[in-house]
């Protein structure tokens, strides 16, 4: 299997891709994963690459910038990669290596019909909204749109995100989708206690009583972090000892702390840089906040509600499905600074729905992921043994688990002690899956599905005849 990724830069797509090349190799997939040039001033997560067993190859005119000159290159680049590789699976990550890695494929499947490469494109989000003038969204849609129809399968983080790109922008269709969460180790976020909190504090020089609001990620126009210090300076008003941190690093900073000065809390807000000490910033937050226009999957949201932090966020992309319910943070409308603090403001005066220790956000994510994986390996071979069989064992089972569990009604993929069946490709595939996004299972069900591609792919008699194999 060939992956590639426009770059490793902070964020849940590289979280998924680096985990995702070691999970496959232990599967008995070979893989390579090809990633591209860091923009200025973004964090950089390619120390999660594995450091042996994984082949990986770095690809410097593969870059997000629109660049003509560079986009061809590294569709040229891609190909000849394809031509080398022979994979049976092109799993691309992320817009701009969506569009030249399968632009290759495609050009590469028109030369080798007999080798015919399976196309697979994952959207963590979209950059359809809010991130281009409208001439070049709308070349953008136009692009979408005809790559899905050469695409294979398509995959989406959330179910907004799949419902957004097929009801706004008609990409796709349901039959060419499937929702496949991020898979995510929130292990280190979990055992943040009071006195991990005690020490974050003061690690961070963070005085006695004062509360804290953070905010993570790349500072940058897609975040909306002049939202933050808008509400910021509201919710300063009201509480004098708040301290504002924000985590992160972009081309705005420098926009970001003279807006900071211009609102009169230069002294009360952070700007700490990209940190990997995530841990820390987490422990030491009272409310955590997002502000963003566009939300794929908002992973530092996640991580900050594994750490027992309540969270607010604006009312965009695959939000809501993370927070479900009041019990689980906060929405505001977008671009509302008045909501926001508002809400920021009624968290910090209700100090029993910060850090709960039974309930609300820590209790949304699943402990035991181990047992749980391995329950989770174990409907992987009682699938295998289905079809080779012809029998119904994995109904049997997902029977039985319906039976005992019981499955939230506005959730669309299983509790983690629940079981769903997942339709992928035509092919009836019981799993266990995490709850949303909250731990590793969401990789293991891509994997059980991409496993069944090349099942499929194998078989082909086309594919058998020209490997010597019987068809």
């Amino acid at each position: 299997m060939l992956r590639v990724i426009t770059r490793l830069n902070i964020g849940g797509p590289s979280i998924q891709a680096t985990r995702l090349a070691t999970s496959l190799d232990a599967e008995g997939f070979d893989t390579l994963l090809i990633h591209g040039r860091l923009g200025e001033g973004e964090g950089d997560m390619s120390y999660l690459l594995p450091d042996r067993g994984t082949r990986t190859r770095y690809l410097d005119v593969l870059r997000r910038p629109i660049s003509p000159w560079a986009d061809i290159r590294a569709t040229m680049a891609l190909y000849h990669a394809i031509r080398e590789f022979r994979p049976h699976l092109l799993h691309t990550h992320m817009a701009k290596a969506g569009l030249v890695g399968r632009v290759a494929a495609v050009s590469f499947n028109l030369t080798h019909r007999a080798a015919r490469v399976r196309l697979i494109h994952t959207y963590h989000g979209h950059v359809l909204e809010g991130y281009f003038s409208g001439w070049t969204t709308r070349v953008f849609i136009s692009l979408e749109r005809a790559l899905a129809a050469m695409t294979d399968h398509l995959i989406a983080v959330s179910g907004r995100v799949r419902d957004d790109l097929m009801e706004h922008y008609a990409i796709g269709s349901p039959a060419a989708f499937s929702v496949v969460p991020l898979g995510l180790d929130l292990a280190q976020f979990g055992a943040v206690d009071d006195r991990e909190r005690a020490a974050a504090r003061r690690a961070l020089d963070i005085p006695a009583g004062a509360p804290v609001i953070t905010t993570v990620g790349r500072l940058t126009a897609i975040k909306n972090h002049a939202l933050f210090l808008d509400a910021a300076a509201r919710v300063a008003a009201a509480r004098a000892n708040a301290i504002f941190l924000i985590a992160g690093g972009g081309e705005l900073r420098d926009e970001l702390e003279a807006e900071a000065r211009a609102r009169g809390i230069a002294d009360r807000v952070r700007f700490l840089g990209w940190r990997r000490d995530l841990t820390t910033i987490y422990g030491a937050t009272d409310v955590f906040v997002i502000t963003s226009k566009n939300e794929g999957t908002p992973v530092a949201l996640i991580e900050a509600m594994a750490a027992g932090v309540p969270g607010v966020s604006t009312d965009v992309g695959g939000v809501r499905d993370v927070i479900t319910d009041a019990s689980m943070g906060r929405v505001v409308p977008p671009d509302d600074a008045q909501a926001l603090a508002e809400t920021v403001i009624e968290l910090l005066n209700a100090p029993a729905d910060r850090h709960p220790s039974d309930k609300g956000h820590r209790g949304a994510v699943p402990p035991r992921p181990r047992r749980r994986a391995a329950r989770a390996r174990t409907l992987t071979r009682l699938h295998h043994a289905k079809h080779r069989r012809g029998q119904s064992a994995t109904d049997q089972h997902v029977a039985r688990g319906r039976q005992v569990h019981s499955v939230p009604a506005q959730v669309g993929i299983a509790d983690a002690e629940g079981i769903a069946e997942v339709d992928i490709l035509h092919a009836r595939v019981g799993c266990i899956a995490a709850r949303e996004h909250h731990t590793q299972l969401g990789l293991l069900r891509m994997m059980e599905w991409l496993r069944e591609v090349r099942l499929r792919h194998d078989s082909h008699p086309a594919v058998a005849g020209q490997r010597g194999l019987d068809p």
